[in-house]
């Protein structure tokens, strides 16, 4: 029995035996004790798709909301300063904008003994008439109150450049005269900082028509001013509420000043260099202008330059730190705060301590072009066609007669009889304006009558001059003295200029760039310079191709936009130096004597720290649209006057198309319906900035002739100047034609003739061949010729600004209101 039990088999589990889990006798933890455990800890790789791109969303956002709350932080912080004991005086401009409205009385409420102020008379602008200071403890801020002069174009605008707020004082009934509204638009295209509305003469109306007459000079302003609030001025409550408003309203970003130091002088002494550096020698001419006042927009470096407006860039020696002179004085003065260089806020008297001194090996140079080395160039020998010009020059040289001594230069000078006759021709030919500039000395066809007739005398000058006299004398004899009084104030030769400019301007716009093809000079001669292009769009132009001896004065950047931006952080983070809101003297060597005698005149003086390399000349462009005000026509290369940031300086710029294109074309006039850029040798500007171009009469007066930006620092733009030349068709045979007038000699058919040929309804063709000696060709179309056609050539050529840079603007004269010109269809252009 035990043995068969021994025997039995014994079963063995297969490879496919089921296998239970385990049972879990309930160590496992739980999804919520394992975050526990983890503390938030996530693998990387446990994040999804899309948990990834919530996290990079809530990051951005978060950085988002971190960037404008540092923003709206530091607004507010800079809107707290100023004014207050940490920050400048808040500058306020007082602004007339009409005769009959006087901006003292609204002075003379603002010093009122109501307001609980204090008044600082003699802690205003030196020499400005109606400037004072003003500590209202009250409030805890402090005012500076300026009236510039309004009929004074100039300082007004440099006033507002730097004004924290503008007060506009209007008429109670009509609000602004015109010359109110000439300087309301270049205010508006300058930049326009925080301003308020001040009525005046409300008070002396009736009771019942008070709020009439408020109610429509509210509707008038709105075209100006939509969102500004009108304040009455006739009372101490009512200059309390301005104050008020003035010290509590949002400050507008100017651009242009934001990212530099600025500066208006409250006091100023001149010291000349002989006196200054006590040798007893020779006055050089020269002095240190010591200028006092409170530093605005960003901090001041002492070895930066600076930029008097109006005057020119000067360099600084060392900036003083005195007391200021318009503290807010409170109950119990608070001491100074450790580390700080200034306290700004002891009204005592107390040394001068000196800031800091400029370093001669950090300062920036004053150098505004670049040297230009004459020998600095490839050196050739002599080619065997040159050497062969110099022998034929030696066998053809003239024999002449000279006394005795004269040295062969000398003898260079002597000219013979035949030679005089000549150059008494060529007098009357050379008085044609050149309107090429300096790489050219060619003119258009179509103003060669003309310029010769106004520019050149002739023979026959005395004979009219007497035939007006009689003809004077005559009309004289047959019209009344009103008449004759109104002769004598029109001014003849403005009057002719005028006319001619207003027949160029119109011929131009019938017939644009057409010109005749002259009869004693070769075509090949006359527009050497000129050449075709198969397309305007996409042929090339090498910008670096015959530049003229100009552009080796100036300066370039690799990449304007990267150096801009660079230089804009930097100033941004900038931290050292003299900080806003301190009251220094600044120590400006090497300043002429005329900048002191405009200040004692009453004239507001403006310094402003330059960025690095805004000394150095370049080409300059201006994005511009000509101002609806004026309607004279504005020729290219004319001699102007702009404003351009702080600048200001005349210049004569060129006009071309506002294109994306790597060419533009030249335009003659300025064109009143579309933008155009200007191009101007100018000292160099980051943008932003705005531009305003005025056109100086000859009796002194300024006009406003355009407006705009800064557009860039390009010398490389390429301008082109076209010219058409035309012809018309003789003989037409289906595709080809005989055309005539466009040449008038062979040779010049065969030099233009791989020049692509164009008619003004849309043909396109080329030169087949010359026909005969009188310049009749043979023309092949694409399509069939019309008989009215005309056939056209368009050659181009580079043209570049002249050099009329000059830093010395004269003030202009006080604008009176004129007549409107008359308008081009009123002209009679023969």
């Amino acid at each position: 029995m035990a043995a068969a039990d021994e025997q039995q088999p014994v079963h063995r589990p297969g490879a496919y035996k089921q296998k239970n889990k385990q049972h879990k006798h309930g160590k496992h933890r739980t999804k919520g004790e394992i975050g526990r455990e983890n503390k938030g800890r996530v693998a990387v790789m446990a994040l999804t798709k899309k948990q990834r791109r919530v996290i990079r969303k809530m990051d951005r956002r978060n950085k988002a909301n971190q960037l404008r709350r540092n923003k709206k932080d530091s607004v507010l912080t800079e809107k707290r300063k100023l004014g207050s004991r940490d920050g400048p005086p808040h500058l306020v401009a007082v602004i007339a904008l009409h005769a009959r409205v006087d901006p003292g009385a609204v002075t003379k409420i603002l010093r009122g003994e109501g307001l609980d102020g204090v008044v600082h008379e003699d802690q205003g602008v030196t020499g400005a008439k109606n400037s004072f200071g003003l500590v209202l403890p009250r409030f805890k801020q402090r005012f500076t109150f300026y009236t510039p002069d309004t009929a004074d174009m100039h300082s007004l605008l440099d006033v507002a450049k730097i004004a924290d707020s503008l007060v506009f004082v209007l008429e109670s009934t009509e609000g602004w005269d015109s010359y109110g509204d000439y300087c309301l638009s270049s205010l508006f295209a300058q930049g326009l900082p925080s301003h308020a509305l001040v009525c005046q003469g409300v008070a002396d109306l009736a009771v019942k028509k008070r709020t009439e007459s408020r109610r429509a000079l509210s509707r008038l302003v709105e075209s100006r001013f939509p969102e500004s609030r009108l304040f009455p001025a006739d009372s101490e409550q009512d200059a309390t509420l301005l104050l008020r408003h003035l010290s509590a309203q949002k400050q507008r970003r100017l651009g242009f000043r934001s990212r530099r130091s600025y500066l208006l002088a409250q006091r100023a002494t001149y010291i000349p260099n002989s006196s200054q550096n006590g040798t007893g020698g020779p006055a050089t001419g020269l002095g240190t202008l010591c200028v006092s006042g409170y530093i605005r927009g960003c901090p001041l470096q002492v070895n930066r330059l600076v930029h008097i407006t109006g005057h020119g860039d000067f360099q600084l020696s060392q900036i003083d730190a005195p007391v200021d002179p318009l503290p807010i004085v409170t109950a119990a003065p608070r001491p100074a705060k450790p580390g700080r260089d200034v306290e700004m806020t002891d009204g005592g008297d107390g040394d001068i301590r000196v800031l800091m001194k400029a370093d001669p090996e950090k300062r920036e140079s004053l150098q505004a072009e670049a040297e230009v080395d004459p020998m600095d160039g490839e050196q050739t020998w002599p080619t065997e066609a040159e050497l062969e010009e110099a022998e034929d020059g030696i066998k053809n040289r003239r024999v002449m007669k000279v006394p005795k001594g004269t040295s062969d230069y000398q003898a260079i000078w002597i000219k013979d009889d035949a030679e005089e006759e000549e150059d008494d021709d060529d007098d009357v030919d050379s008085c044609d304006d050149d309107e090429d500039g300096m790489m050219d000395d060619e003119m258009d066809g179509d103003n060669e009558s003309q310029d010769a007739g106004s520019e050149c005398v002739s023979e026959g000058d005395d004979d009219l001059e007497e035939e007006e006299e009689e003809e004077e004398e005559i009309s004289s004899s047959g019209h009344t003295g009103g008449d004759q009084k109104y002769d004598k104030e029109i001014d003849e030769a403005e009057e002719g200029e005028g006319l001619r400019r207003y027949r160029e301007a119109r011929a131009n716009e019938m017939f644009p760039d057409e010109v005749d093809t002259p009869l004693d000079v070769p075509a090949k001669t006359r527009f050497q310079r000129y050449r075709g292009l198969k397309s305007f769009r996409s042929s090339p132009w090498d910008p670096l191709e015959n530049l003229p001896p100009n552009y080796s004065r100036i300066y370039q950047f690799q990449n304007f936009e990267r150096m801009r931006r660079r230089i804009l952080a930097d100033a941004a983070s900038e931290e050292e130096g003299a900080m806003v809101g301190w009251y220094v003297t600044l120590h400006i060597v090497d300043v002429p004597p005329s900048v002191m005698e405009s200040f004692l005149t009453g004239k507001p003086l403006v310094m402003v720290s330059l960025l690095p390399h805004e000394q150095k000349m370049s080409v300059m462009q201006m994005l511009v649209r000509q101002h609806p005000s004026n309607t004279e026509p504005i020729k290219s290369k004319e001699e102007l006057v702009f404003q351009c940031g702080f600048r200001r300086f005349r210049a004569s710029a060129i006009f071309s198309q506002h294109t994306s294109a790597d060419k533009h074309k030249l335009e003659r006039f300025l064109r009143p319906d579309a933008p155009t850029v200007m191009s101007v040798y100018a000292p160099i500007t980051f943008p932003t900035a705005g531009v305003l171009v005025f056109k100086q009469r000859d009796n002194g007066m300024q006009d406003l002739v355009a407006t705009g930006t800064l557009l860039s620092c390009d010398p490389r733009r390429v301008v082109l100047k076209r010219i058409v030349l035309s012809g018309h068709p003789f003989k037409i045979n289906r595709r080809s034609a005989v055309v005539r007038y466009m040449f008038f000699n062979r040779d010049d058919i065969l030099w233009f003739k791989p020049v692509e040929l164009r008619t003004k309804w849309g043909r396109r063709g080329h030169i087949k061949e010359a026909l005969g000696t009188h310049g009749h060709m043979k023309c092949v179309f694409d399509s069939q010729m019309r008989s009215q056609d005309t056939v056209l050539m368009n050659l181009y050529k580079r043209v570049y600004p002249r050099w009329t840079y000059d830093p010395y603007v004269p003030a202009p004269l006080p604008w009176v209101k004129r007549e409107e010109p008359p308008a081009f269809c009123d002209i009679d252009m023969d």
